[in-house]
Parts: structure tokens; sequence; C-alpha cells
């Protein structure tokens, strides 16, 4: 909700009517007459059974509980015009100004949506701001007017890109409070703190007081009368005031009752260090469950189980509830990791390389607190100006795509994931794997401008430069070294990386003979002098071994470098290799210190490696390019009829058993298509000589056969094809050839089909992936994807520039745009095209997958010569359109 707590919404159920009563008694005057027009201290039994039962289609209710309290209710009744409902809500004084009438709008909207509802009424009391508000703000387009007393509202409930912003502004505004509120409590009891030391509880609750933390700390033990020098408390009964958050760290069978009493006296989050829940299996998954769901019921977000804590080095907090022994330093760097074991290896190499923190936040087996909630608060927090995240599995891909997408916008987001996410869950995740093409995880986090890596290493070697250097504005790099040959290897990596070498300065090579300091000198002014010539957009300096092997002689050069560049825009990276000095095993920050200046740490990042900064810089050059280049806008075909297109497919879609897959005829594919202004080339199937000729007068010469199997209608080299037939005599006698040269594949059925304008030929296609949702994706038909898998995948919505970057991505690209003399494409069309696939693949999640094979495009528009089209039941259906947090 808007406050950041939590709340259950259900559909209403008859064993709600005393609960909705005790609801109305509590409300006061004004409200009871806002509401029904009228005063009335209580509710008849009949009006509790009107408004308790309902059948869920023509009558629906939903209710928000916490606990067994009701907060509030919305229904819609359904008018004499069955595609119009009345819609009414009922908020408690107490839950009012928290959003839930929002909330219950945007779920009423969906039921009703399903239930071919298109258009709400209310008739709202001049003097009701408040729900006049909750209406003129959903995003759809409200008109009022006032007709006896009253204001009568009316609008339309289809979905608008701007009601789709309204929802998702609500959503990040409310789980970024919600995560605030875990970051920044107010109180924090630890509850199992220990006196053994070495045991979790006493680290967590010793961590808290060392760290700093601004505000007061409990611990509670019912067996011990004092933990970390301070009095133990045996329950929350004993704490003089109110907690926030709770730090949960005792044995698994005691857990419920722990959340029970956290849920008496107001905690507002829960941080579950305790493991034994999905880590543990099936048996434990499902006490994990129940954990969430008791949390959620009471108001209460839980961060965990089996989390390695959570860090706030705000000042005002200074709070550190992990198993870290120490509070980070103060830095841009938020961090974000699920597993505890993934958390502990970021903090560590965090440390080792000095990188400040801003906050830091380890899900563990990330049963509700994720890594879409931690971006929705990074997005928000001043003090964090770069974002690291560490992903084991995708929870709602969909919707951290479109976070992501947001928070790249303005702030670096560094992934690191391995190869193999999405497709193998790791111990103690419960989400789907997904079934979309290789590459379609790539293309969907690349579409988000995120900077992907493959381990925590590289998380690290980016997050070292975002945290201390400004991001390059350009490809160009100069080099500064002190061996000829060292220079060489590094120009020979930066344009291996797709860099430019802009400038190469070699600065004298002293050996041990002569005095260090000069050898320093001499390359601040060369840094100095490069950066200041104006030729460069990031800087390498790369010094082999001589000049710095005493012991601190390569901290005093990191700090001249940094001093030399501090101030610029030019991004400044170190590599000094040959360094005996241990502390520069691995790459590292290294400069005047650890304070921060315009929003950027002290210091200079130093790699073990040249090739290790290049491909740091060649990241960052991406995501700067990206990040520069217009976001575009997103993309509404004109001429889609939505709600007909919705019709068909729940008609057809009915015919699915289970999980099977019902394949629409050609003449529902065209009746489907062209619900979004797609029309297919019509083709005819025909048994005799005859009919073919009949087929092709009706559709019109020249005209092509093909083979019906999608295998071999393409294969002119299989004899599955003939093109450019233009007459009778010729058709007759190219079938029979046909079915003589094609009697060993199974004499498969053949069709004609007129002769579309030559072009190049194209395959688009578009699934409902269960862990991605609609994937889109396209290629150059042929060998370039039959052979080369050389396909582009997108998730919808597609923006202009989305669709003006998928056309030109894949490596066959180049035959679009004049290649070997031929003529360029309309690509203008070929977007359009892909536009109206997209929209109708995002608009219908029962539409399981369409395939577009061939596509010709040429100079004159494109031609869809052949579709398949399969859906699926709707119970099937995998979007992420409801505000719902995973079970």
């Amino acid at each position: 909700m808007r406050d950041g707590t939590t709340a259950h919404l259900r559909p209403v159920r008859p064993e709600d009517a005393s609960g909705l009563a005790r609801m109305h008694e509590g409300q006061s005057q004004s409200s009871i007459y806002l509401r029904f027009f009228t005063f009335k201290s209580s509710l008849s039994r009949k009006e509790l059974e009107r408004f308790t039962h309902v059948d869920y289609r023509d009558r629906v209710a939903f209710v928000v509980l916490r606990g067994e309290e009701i907060l509030g209710i919305g229904r819609y009744d359904r008018l004499d015009d069955p595609l119009e409902a009345e819609v009414a809500f009922n908020i408690s004084d107490a839950s009012q100004g928290k959003g839930i009438g929002s909330i219950l709008m945007e779920h009423l909207a969906v039921a009703a949506r399903e239930n071919g509802i298109r258009r709400f009424t209310a008739e709202v009391l001049p003097e009701n701001r408040k729900m006049l508000s909750v209406f003129q703000d959903t995003g759809f387009e409200v008109s009022r007017h006032f007709d006896d007393g009253v204001v009568a509202v009316a609008f339309s409930i289809d979905p608008t890109a701007k009601s789709r912003a309204v929802m998702e502004s609500r959503e990040h505004r409310a789980e970024a409070r919600s995560v605030a509120e875990l970051l920044a409590p107010e109180a924090v009891a630890v509850i199992g703190a220990s006196r053994q030391w070495g045991s979790v509880g006493f680290a967590l609750l010793q961590n808290i007081i060392e760290g700093g933390y601004t505000g007061p700390v409990y611990g509670i033990n019912p067996e011990a009368l004092e933990v970390a020098g301070m009095i133990s408390r045996a329950s929350l009964a004993e704490v003089p005031g109110p907690v926030d958050l709770a730090v949960i760290a005792v044995p698994e069978a005691e857990v419920p009752a722990v959340v029970q009493d956290c849920a008496r006296h107001g905690v507002k989050g829960l941080l579950v260090v305790t493991t034994g829940y999905a880590d543990a299996g099936q048996e434990g998954l499902v006490r994990q469950r129940a954990l969430v769901r008791q949390a959620r019921a009471n108001g209460m977000r839980v961060i965990g189980p089996a989390s390695a804590g959570l860090i706030n080095t705000a000042p005002e907090v200074s709070l550190n509830a992990s198993v870290s022994p120490f509070l980070p330093v103060r830095g841009p760097v938020g961090l974000f990791s699920q597993s505890a074991v993934i958390g502990v290896t970021l903090f560590a190499a965090a440390h080792r390389r000095g990188i400040g923190l801003s906050s830091m936040l380890s899900a563990g087996n990330r049963a509700d607190v994720s890594g879409n909630d931690a971006m929705q608060y990074f997005e928000d927090d001043p003090a964090t100006d770069a974002v690291g995240v560490y992903l084991e599995s995708f929870g709602n891909p969909r919707k951290f795509s479109r976070i992501a997408r947001r928070l790249s916008r303005s702030k670096p987001v560094v992934v690191a994931r391995s190869d193999v996410m999405g497709r193998r869950l790791p111990p103690g995740h419960e989400t789907r794997t997904t079934q979309a093409p290789t590459g379609a995880v790539d293309s969907m986090l690349e579409q988000t401008g995120v900077i992907q890596v493959e381990n925590h290493d590289d998380l690290m070697d980016l997050m070292q430069t975002v945290a201390s250097q400004p991001l390059p504005a350009g490809p160009r790099v100069g080099v500064v070294g002190n061996s000829l040959a060292l220079n060489r290897v590094v120009m020979d990596a930066v344009e291996l990386h797709g860099l430019t070498v802009a400038s190469t300065v070699l600065v004298p090579d002293l050996d041990a003979a002569h005095v260090v300091d000069e050898a320093v000198r001499a390359v601040g002014r060369a840094v100095s002098e490069t950066i200041a010539s104006g030729e460069v957009d990031a800087l390498l300096v790369v010094t082999q071994a001589g000049m710095h092997q005493e012991v601190g002689d390569a901290d005093r050069l990191a700090s001249a470098v940094e001093e030399a560049s501090r101030g610029t825009s030019v991004t400044v990276l170190a590599s000094l290799t040959g360094v005996l000095d241990l502390t520069y095993r691995s790459a590292s920050l290294r400069g005047s210190g650890p304070s921060t200046e315009e929003g950027r740490q002290r210091g200079i990042p130093v790699f073990s490696s040249p090739e290790q900064a290049a491909r740091v810089l060649s990241r960052l050059v991406w995501y700067s390019a990206w990040r520069e280049a217009e976001a575009g806008v997103p993309v509404e075909p004109e001429g889609v009829d939505r709600n007909r297109a919705e019709e068909l497919i729940e008609d057809w879609a009915s015919r699915a058993h289970g999980t099977d897959l019902v394949r629409l005829t050609a003449e529902e594919a065209g009746e489907l298509l062209g619900c979004y202004g797609i029309r297919v080339l019509p083709a005819a199937r025909f048994t005799t000589e005859d009919e073919a000729v009949r087929a092709a007068d009706r559709l019109g010469w020249p005209v092509a056969v093909k083979a019906v199997d999608s295998y071999l209608r393409h294969r002119l080299d299989l004899g599955g094809v003939r093109l450019n037939i233009v007459d009778a005599e010729s058709l007759r006698r190219n079938v029979a050839q046909m079915r003589q040269v094609l009697e060993p594949f199974g004499s498969p059925g053949l069709e004609v089909q007129s002769m579309a304008p030559s072009g190049q030929a194209c395959t688009i296609t578009a699934l409902e992936d269960p862990l991605l949702g609609p994937v889109v994706s396209f290629g150059i038909a042929g060998d370039a994807v039959d052979l080369l898998d050389d396909w582009v995948h997108r998730v919808p919505p597609l923006t202009n520039q989305d669709l003006d970057r998928m056309i030109r991505a894949p490596r066959a690209a180049a035959k679009l745009f004049g290649y070997g003399g031929l003529p360029a494409v309309d690509t203008d069309a070929l977007q359009d095209l892909l536009a109206r696939v997209a929209a109708l693949k995002d608009d219908h999640p029962q539409v399981a997958r369409i395939r577009f094979n061939p596509v010709l495009a040429s100079d004159r528009g494109v031609t869809v010569l052949s579709t398949e089209i399969d859906v699926a039941n709707a119970a099937q259906r995998t979007d992420s359109a409801r505000r719902a947090m995973r079970d």
C-alpha cells in the first residue's frame, strides 16, 4: 500500500458479513453519509447478504484485509447495458489515504474486462473529494457531470498508455517506500539474540551495536538476563516502544510464534536469517509460503528467509543488521543479492576493493522482497548513484525489464548472472524457468540498458569504476604508460573491445636507481596533459614494474593519477602490472580516501591487467551510448480491435484442455490478425489440378504452388515450392511434377497462392514464455536463422526505437539495407508489422505462439505469406498485469 505496508486483497465471501458489519460500525457519520448518501448506524442482514453474496461475473466484490480486519471493499454491478457496470468503494476511516481505493479499482477493472465489461459508472456526492480523486487519478479518460445533486462519473476501463503509467507509478512509490522502511527503521529488535560468541544471534546484535545504529536496539531472549552488555527482554511485550524492524534468528520451529508476536506489536518488517525453508526442500517450501502469508496478512514485508542481512551506511541510520563484522565505508553504490553466500561474497569483494556502499540487501530465498523491490528503492534513493545486482533467478522478469529500463536511464545498473539463469533454479528459489529461445534473456537485459556480467568479480570491476569515475562520453581512449611494448599490448586490447585509440604517451621508464617521486610526477603530468588535450573520453594508465617496487610506491602512483584526474569528465582507469604489493592482486579502488564529492567516491580504479580495464571501459561506453540514445515512445498501432480479438481468443481457447494448444485454421488466424491490421496473403489448398486452376483464377495469376508441410513449403532444393506459374497448363504440369518429387516425403498436401512482390524473406515469431512472458523474435529467413541462430529477441511493449534497433540487430540485417546492389526494403512497413505482432502478443497471453514464415520485405511494403498461431487455455496465462506478490 502507499505507506509501504501490505494487505491481502481477495474476492468477498459470505463469511465476511460480520467483518463488514464491524467495519461499518467503526466508521464516522461523515464516511457513512458519503458512501450511502444517508446515515445508517448499522447494516441490515439483507444489506450484508447483498454485499457479500456475489456471482463473481455480473456482480464482483473484493475486500482488503489486515489480519481479520476488513480495511476496505470495492464492487461492481453490471447494468442493463451488458458492457457497463456501476462501481462503488467503502474504505475504513483508519485506512483512508493509503491507496486502497486505487488498488481496488485496478483489480476490479481487470476482473470486469475479463467478464466482458468495458465501462464503469459511479455516483458520488460532490463533497466526497477523496473518491472523486480516486476516479480522476486512474489514468482513464473520466467524464463527469452534475445531475440531481450528485456527480455522475463514467469512463472506459480499456487500458491505455496513461492508465498503465499511473498504475506503474503507484506501484513504484509503494514498493520503494516499503524497502525504505526496512532500511531505515526507527527501532530494531533482534529476536534470538544470544550470549554465545560465534552464534548468529550474537553476531547480529553485536554488529548492529558496534556499527553505530542511531536508534534503539533491543535484544530479545527469554532465557538470558543480559546480552551484548544490555538488559535482555523476554518478548516484544517488554520493549518500551514501537519496533519497526524485527531481526529473527530463532530456530525454524519457533518462527511462526515470533511472527505472530511481531504482528501483535505492530512491527513493520521482518529480516529472517533463519534457514530451513525453501533451501531445505519441498517441506521447507511449504513452511516458507506459510511464513510469507502470515507476515503479509499482518502488514509486514519479509526479507529472507536465509538472508545475510541488510546494511544502510547513511550517517543518520548507520544500520549493520548483517553478518558482516563491520559497517562498510559510505559510498554511492547500492548492492542487491539473493542467497546469503553471494551476499557475503559481494560484501567481502567490496571491502577488499575499497568500494563505498550506500546500502546493501540480501534477499536470501527471496520469498517476498526481491530485486525488483530493491531497484524501486535505489531509483529514488539520492545516496545511490550506481546499482549492482547479483541474480540467481528471475521472479517477475517482465516487471524487472520495466523497472530496470527506467532505472538505467538515470543510474548505471550492473547485473551479474550465469548463462543458465532462467533455465536452472538454485537451491531455495521458487520460480518458473524459461522455454524461450537461447539468447532471449540476454536480449531482454540488453533492451533494458543494464550492463551484463558473468560473475561477482566482473560485477565489482564495474562497480568500483562507476563509484569513482564519470561515464565515458565516447569511445576515444588515451593510453599513458612507461613501456613501448606494454603500450602496444594496451592498444591492442582497447581496439579488440571495439574502442578507438586516440592518444598514446610514453613516459620515461626510470629504474630503481632514480628517485621514484620523479617517475610519479612524470605520470601525473602525462595524465593531466592528455586530459587537457580534449582528445580522449577515457584514459588507461598502465605502468610496468620497476618504478614502484617499494612498499607504498604503488599507492603513491595511484594517488598521483587520481589527483591529476580529479574533477575531470574523462574516465580514468589504471593497471599497475608486475606490482609485488599483495594488495594489488585484484582490481581495487586506490586514491586519497573514501570520502565522496559530486556523488562520486574519491579514488582511482586499479586493475591487475590492462585487458580487464579495457573490458570495463567497453561496457561503460556501450552503456553511455544506450543512455544517450533516444529512449523512444511506446508504439500503439492504429486500427486495432482488442475487444473483438479477446472474444475470438476466449472462444478458441475454450477448446484447449489443460496445457494443450489449439492450432487456429487459416481462416481463424486471418480473422484474429485482421483485428490487428495484419493481412496474410490468401492461399487455397487443393486436391485436383482442376481445383488448383480454379483457385488460381480466384486468387490471381501468376501463382506459386507450395507443400503444406511447414518444413517443405520453403525448400526449393527439395521440390517443396514452385514459383511464377503464369497459366493453367503450366500449373497442371508443375502440380504433377511436384507430387512425383514429394512422394518420398509422404506425399504432403499442396496449396496455391498468388505471387507476392519479390523481396527479402524474413521470419517473425512470438511466444508466451513461462518466465519472460511475451517474447517477439526477428531474423532474416534461411541459413542465417536455421544454421547460425541469427535472431534478435525483444520483450513487449516496444518503443519506436526498439523496433528500429530490432531490424538492424541480426548479423544478416545488411540484406535489408541495399546489400549487393539490391534496393533497400520498406523498413517502416517492416517495423509496423513487428509493432502489430508485439501488441497482439502483449495484449493476449492466451496466444501461445505466432509464426510468420516467410515475410517478404520489399521496397514497396511487406507481405506475410504464411502464418501459424496456437492458443492456450486462459488458466495457463503467465501475464503479470495484476499487482500481486508471489504466494
